[in-house]
């Protein structure tokens, strides 16, 4: 079975942040399958926050998000900032928008989504 690794930026247990995903208090990563069903496997903490930035949208904040993510597939959030399109162009990331903060919608909106999140995902594996 398919199944995407995708971790949630969030400012709460059940709210994505509404700031830039690097600011997220912690990343809650999901094992999400094409039959609907998904897990819980982890929260991990935000040490990318701990960066100081130069300037708003830092490529060392980019750096540091990707390699805190190294293995999951998509990076979902409610909003993200500059670092957004470098995390798209210039990694082996996919992102994937949830226009909501709600976790529950959140995750529904990957699952109707999942056939062309894969498809993105294996096409960025594809370009390695």
């Amino acid at each position: 079975m398919r199944c995407l690794k995708v971790a949630f930026g969030m400012e709460d247990d059940e709210k994505l942040i509404d700031a830039h995903y690097g600011d997220s208090n912690f990343f809650a990563i999901y094992d999400v399958c094409e039959d609907g069903r998904y897990r819980l496997l982890e929260k991990r903490i935000n040490k990318a926050k701990e960066v100081e930035e130069e300037e708003h949208g830092d490529p060392k904040k980019f750096r540091a998000i990707v390699e805190l993510l190294k293995d999951v597939d998509v990076l979902a959030a409610f909003r993200m900032g500059p670092n957004f399109l470098r995390i798209r162009d210039q990694s082996d990331k996919v992102a994937f928008f949830t226009r909501t903060r709600d976790l529950k919608v959140a995750l529904q909106r990957v699952i109707e989504n999942f056939d062309e999140l894969w498809r993105q995902v294996q096409e960025k594996k594809t370009l390695q």
